[in-house]
């Protein structure tokens, strides 16, 4: 017999070669599509930190989720806060998705019917009464079944110090009273503090209809300008006097975000020539003190003549959407939050504890530490909010004035 020749060889070897690749490629196909069809869907609607994220490998998935909207001035704090709690006990059986909203977002979310959520945390109780009325109206029952305060912040201003120094040389006192007299100067700075390479001064805060800090400001505009910390009326909040006062500031207002911190952060990134001045949450101001001093300079704290408390309630809520199981878990999550450790660090991120046994003035406090800033521990007169319909009124005169260009 005739041996095969060298050209019939070569081609044997390839097709050899070509059969292994291709039953290599089938099996890596067949393991591709396995994979992908058992891989878990992707997350959405929050950031789910849940329980078996530190749990050891073979320990068994969270029996029940919970979903927390909050607002966002909160989230480094909640953030360590889900990761201890899912190396505890009771943390590796509950699963918690924190879904970062606007205090009123949060509200409309939940009169939506947004089954995601059984825990809301807004900045305040600001709200509160509202949210009730409105879900009233619909179910004739209370979603509500626990409310507890997490951590404290009361409003503050914050200015470039510099800045801060020159205003109160000029108006001896920050207050919305002082700041309306600064918007209201044509030459700026120059008027001020005989700067005008500062250009005009510059003022914002959140978006009211968007934003819990931004519903506090003209809730407090009111209460500074009637001198009423307390009792505040429909009557109060219709005066033609005070509507034309407070629509002057607010024409003059440069900007309005939905979120505090980033208003806070676009100040010390952008520095003086984005804003003067801001008016925000206390804990928000606290956690941006060192950061602005290492770019544009130290700020400087001031408090208002009338205050309220953002107590960043705890809500846990009676849905129809939210099972027993889950009911549970919320409360259990909430006895965890308000635990001591977990209260105290509260206080890196620049809260006040809701719990009252932890104490804030100790030498390595924020309260004590930025002192020099101008922080108190005492924020002087604190006021109440107003009733629904009073709320409803102030918001819907600033909507028919500005809602439609901000």
């Amino acid at each position: 017999m005739s041996e095969p020749s060298s050209s019939n060889t070569r081609l044997t070897f390839l097709g050899q070669v070509i059969v292994f690749l291709f039953v290599i490629g089938c099996g890596y196909g067949a393991y591709y599509l396995f994979t992908q069809r058992n891989a878990p869907p992707p997350a959405s609607g929050g950031t789910s930190v849940a329980a078996e994220a530190d749990s050891p490998k073979g320990s068994s998935a969270p029996s029940v989720e919970i979903g927390m909207a909050y607002g966002t001035e909160k989230q480094r704090w909640l953030e360590w806060a889900v990761q201890e709690f899912a190396r505890t006990p009771e943390g590796k059986k509950i699963g918690v998705k924190l879904i970062p909203m606007g205090s009123l977002e949060g509200a409309q979310a939940i009169l939506r019917g947004d089954e995601r959520i059984q825990v809301w945390s807004p900045a305040s109780s600001l709200y509160e009464d509202v949210f009730l009325r409105e879900w009233d109206l619909a179910r004739h029952k209370s979603p509500i079944l626990r409310k507890e305060a997490l951590a404290l912040s009361p409003m503050v201003f914050v200015f470039w110090s510099e800045r801060y120094d020159a205003f109160i040389g000029k108006y001896k006192e920050a207050s919305f009273q002082t700041v309306g007299q600064a918007l209201d100067e044509v030459a700026g700075w120059d008027a001020i503090a005989q700067k005008s390479e500062w250009g005009l001064f510059k003022f914002g805060h959140t978006h009211p209809n968007q934003s819990n800090s931004g519903l506090m400001t003209l809730v407090l505009m009111a209460q500074d300008y009637h001198k009423r910390p307390r009792n505040l009326s429909l009557k109060d909040v219709l005066d033609p006097g005070f509507q034309t006062w407070m629509h002057g500031i607010e024409r003059g207002a440069t900007g309005m975000a939905n979120s505090t911190g980033n208003m806070m952060r676009d100040m010390v990134l952008r520095g003086p020539s984005s804003y003067d001045a801001l008016f925000v949450y206390e804990s928000v101001a606290i956690d941006y003190l060192k950061n602005a001093e290492g770019r544009w300079g130290e700020l400087r704290i001031a408090y208002p003549r009338q205050n309220l408390w953002n107590e960043n309630p705890y809500y846990v809520l009676d849905a129809p959407w939210s099972s027993a199981a889950q009911r549970k878990a919320a409360d259990t999550f909430l006895n965890f939050l308000l635990s001591e450790p977990i209260q105290r660090e509260s206080l890196k991120y620049g809260f006040r504890p809701g719990n009252p046994a932890v104490p804030i003035k100790f030498p390595e406090s924020p309260f004590v530490q930025y002192e020099r800033f101008g922080l108190k521990i005492n924020p002087g007169t604190m006021g109440e909010a107003p009733k629904a319909e009073v709320l409803e009124n102030l918001l819907a005169s600033w909507q028919r004035q500005h809602g439609g260009n901000r």
